[in-house]
């Protein structure tokens, strides 16, 4: 490291008089920064400047600004060594990077103006953005929606993750199916990161351990390892709204610790010249392999052991710059583990401490579960992450050990307090016996953790009644709800301008800072010209999505309609198919009566279904026969439409919520875990129909119950109608339009006559139906006729939508963020100069 004598800090380098252009924020500054970046950073003439040209010097002119307060922000932390927060999460969705950052800074309109004197349109080039798919969905979103709020509530923090070459596939739809395709975000460079190549941590695979003594006689365990990979850091500047903080998300990329064997080339052995380097560079190469097979779970856990291992070294190597003692490292470090994928931490850090550093057993404990906090996210048991104990030895020897040793000494915790309870041991144990061995990863966070939280009221509840029932009797005190949140500033500001200049020119700006300013609109409810102003705000966003879905699809939809919106990943639990009994139910209403009562539709579905999961991908299929069917029947006049939006993700997203009317939450009770594109769809003004499910409950609480559709059995009834042997052909048995539905299903008239084709979806209802979904049909339908007649009262519908934004207060990222730092972490906002 470069030292110097004199201390130069921001101030001190200020850039003269004269040269203000590369941080400055007139339009002249933008527009010379531009020109510079153009010129000198591409080498490109305006004559011949591309649209992806425009694009990246425009980035690199609001990243210069960007990390004028990135500096700031450095240089506060070092002088006030606050306790900071580090959130490590395998996913990270954050979207589009310069409308979120141009809000921040307060330049969009400045920004606007500079390109237009320049002949360029900004919303043209801000399309040019590659949106990074470093997520598969609400997780990778939440984590985001978290960094944004931890700097812009001024809470010292970083995130860690993984640097994917490759990020969650792009969607594309072929004769119905989904059809997977690279996701190539990083084709073109990425002008917002900053390659750290002098960060970079060392990360072991394979080998065995070995016993040591010491020069004193003392012994201690290496690992040697069969494989060494390097991680290099890359960072990403994240800005607060309007104030002085900007964090660091840093991003994990695999090398070769020696990319290239010059001895193996010389030799004739090109292959084995650049084996390492493949082998090295697979590990981050793409996000979430298919874990179908053994080499898929293999590449999983070295992902998630690589980007755990390289933060934690991180982590340590900035506690050693600051000169304090690693016995305090929980003092200065408050580490969230975002669900299990980086639970191996707990492990990590003991042998980095124990191993690596020389501290005793007992101190290194102590100060590992001072440390870390872990968020649950599911109570679906087959989501709580385990690992074969074979395929854990033998990629991470050592850690199996270490979790052996906290396995012990945890039971001989659980003994002492439950004495000849041996079936409470095996069910709490970190090692599952039951069949083949696994590791269970939420076990190892939740032991290794001070604090463990669900992330909504009912999923809390929930957590601590089943899946963690056991620990919270054992620790009842460490277990809290911090309930999901979602940003304003990306899912209001910048995903629909009209309705945040609605709201701003009402109450002012207020409302991005502290959402529960928005409870001001609430006498503007009944408010006939706030009303007519409100409407006009919808139809517009409604228009423009029109538009997009005709481009897209080529499906023409009547924006006069009700947008029925369901959009979130595909999943059983999620019943999208049950979404689709209805559409169908309407569809065969109207083919035996065109007269029916029923207001104009158009039902848009946006998912993605992993790959290997045959079921969601046949809803998929299923949902495009029945758009096909639907909406080329000349029967139905154009009464109702079905869209199946391709390739949903962040950007997507930021067009269909500002339209939607009615949000579909209608997964089964106990099942969601939170949601969040409940909180997004109410944000924009959508009506939700909905289950008490996740955070379902306290957006009825917030928004009133009268202004939310309720159907389906509660959380509790769900189980009960399970315990009592749930017959679903029961439902089927005594419902004429539901057996009327399924049977049209089964007939093949969705598939050209193929009655086999969407058969497994049918007997899957029929005979198992695992979510409920005829259990809670009738009472869907029925519901969806409450929605029906409010929405022939347009007065009435939009008071209720404008309630729904003004009460969605609670459910800002900002609101959750303070509640971690005052229930969890006992962090501080520290403000920075802007």
């Amino acid at each position: 490291m470069l030292h110097s004598q004199k201390k130069f800090t921001l101030k001190s380098c200020e850039l003269q008089p004269g040269a203000g252009a590369r941080t400055g924020h007139t339009v002249e500054d933008l527009k010379q920064s531009f020109l510079d970046h153009l010129f000198c950073g591409l080498g490109r003439i305006m004559l011949l400047c591309t649209p992806l040209d425009a694009y990246t010097a425009l980035a690199y002119t609001i990243r210069d600004r960007v990390l004028k307060q990135g500096v700031r922000t450095l240089e506060t932390y070092d002088e006030q060594d606050p306790r900071g927060v580090a959130y490590l999460s395998a996913e990270f969705l954050p979207g589009p990077h310069l409308p979120n950052k141009l809000l921040n800074l307060g330049l969009t309109e400045t920004a606007r103006k500079a390109m237009e004197e320049l002949g360029m349109d900004l919303e043209h080039l801000m399309e040019q953005e590659e949106e990074p798919g470093l997520g598969n969905g609400g997780l990778g979103r939440l984590a985001s929606c978290y960094m944004d709020s931890l700097a812009a509530v001024e809470v010292p923090a970083i995130g860690y993750g993984i640097r994917y070459e490759f990020g969650i596939f792009d969607q594309v739809i072929k004769d119905g199916w989904q059809v997977e395709v690279t996701d190539k975000w990083l084709r073109f460079g990425n002008a917002w990161e900053i390659p750290r190549p002098e960060i970079a941590y060392d990360v072991y695979f394979n080998g065995h351990t070995e016993v040591v003594t010491g020069p004193s006689g003392g012994q201690t365990v290496r690992w040697a390892p069969g494989t060494v990979v390097k991680g290099v850091a890359y960072d990403t500047p994240i800005l607060g709204y309007r104030v002085g903080a900007c964090n660091i998300l840093r991003l994990w990329k695999a090398e070769a610790v020696e990319s290239f064997d010059f001895a193996a080339f010389n030799h004739g052995n090109y292959y084995l010249a650049v084996e390492d380097k493949m082998f090295s560079e697979n590990i981050t190469k793409v996000l979430y392999p298919n874990d179908e097979v053994a080499q898929g779970k293999t590449l999983r856990l070295q992902q998630q052991f690589f980007f755990v291992t390289c933060s934690l070294q991180d982590m340590i190597r900035v506690q050693q710059i600051k000169n304090r003692p690693l016995e305090k490292f929980h003092e200065k470090w408050a580490v969230q583990l975002n669900d299990t994928h980086p639970a191996i931490a707990v492990a990590e850090l003991m042998r980095l401490f124990v191993d690596e550093h020389g501290m005793a057993w007992d101190t290194a404990w102590n100060v590992t579960r001072k440390t870390f906090a872990y968020t649950n996210h599911t109570l679906l048991p087959e989501a709580l992450e385990k690992w074969p104990v074979g395929l854990f030895g033998r990629l991470l020897p050592r850690h199996l050990e270490i979790i052996y040793e906290i396995n012990a000494r945890f039971l001989d915790e659980v003994r002492a307090k439950f004495p000849g309870d041996d079936a409470r041991l095996a069910r709490m144990s970190l090692i599952d016996e039951a069949g083949e061995r696994y590791v269970r990863m939420a076990h190892l966070a939740t032991v290794g953790s001070h604090h463990v939280n669900g992330v909504a009221e009912l999923h809390s509840r929930l957590l601590v009644e089943t899946v963690m029932h056991d620990f919270a009797e054992l620790w009842p005190e460490k277990f809290c709800n911090v309930t999901n949140g979602v940003t304003p500033r990306t899912f209001m500001a910048v995903s629909n301008p009209p309705l945040a200049k609605l709201l701003t020119d009402r109450i002012g700006e207020c409302w991005l800072h502290d959402l529960h300013r928005l409870r001001e609109l609430e006498p503007l409810a009944t408010d006939a010209k706030f009303q007519k102003q409100w409407r006009e705000v919808k139809l517009g966003a409604k228009r423009r999505l029109a538009d997009i879905i005709a481009q897209r699809t080529g499906i023409s939809v009547d924006p006069e309609s009700l947008f029925d919106v369901q959009v979130k990943r595909l999943h059983e639990y999620k019943r999208q198919h049950l979404n689709v009994l209805h559409i169908l139910t309407l569809y065969l209403r109207l083919k035996r009566d065109p007269n029916a009562n029923i207001p104009p539709r158009t039902f848009l579905f946006g998912a993605k279904a992993a790959p290997g999961y045959f079921m969601a991908k046949l809803i998929i299929k299923l949902i495009n026969s029945v758009a096909d069917v639907v909406n080329n029947d000349p029967a139905i006049g154009g009464r109702l439409k079905v869209v199946f939006f391709p390739d949903y993700n962040v950007k997507n997203a930021q067009h269909i919520f500002p339209a939607a009317d009615l949000s579909e939450q209608i997964s089964t009770a106990g099942k969601e875990a939170s949601g969040t594109g409940n909180m997004k769809l109410a944000m924009n003004g959508a009506l939700t129909i909905g289950t008490l499910d996740g955070a379902n409950v306290e957006i009825r609480e917030e928004v009133g119950a009268e202004n939310f559709f309720l159907f389906g059995l509660t959380a509790e009834e769900v189980q009960q109608a399970k315990a009592a042997g749930y017959r679903p052909k029961y439902y089927y048995d005594r419902d004429t339009s539901l057996r009327e539905v399924l049977d049209y299903i089964a007939s093949g008239a969705l598939a050209g006559g193929d009655a086999n084709l969407f058969r497994p979806i049918v007997d899957n209802l029929l005979n198992q139906d695992p979510y409920l979904v005829l259990a809670d049909f009738r009472d869907y339908v029925d519901c969806q006729e409450r929605v029906s007649a409010l929405w022939r009262d347009p007065k009435a519908w939009t008071a209720k939508s404008i309630l729904n934004v003004a009460r969605m207060g609670k459910f800002s990222s900002d609101r959750s963020i303070r509640d971690y730092c005052a229930k969890v972490w006992k962090v501080e906002p520290v403000p920075v100069p802007e």
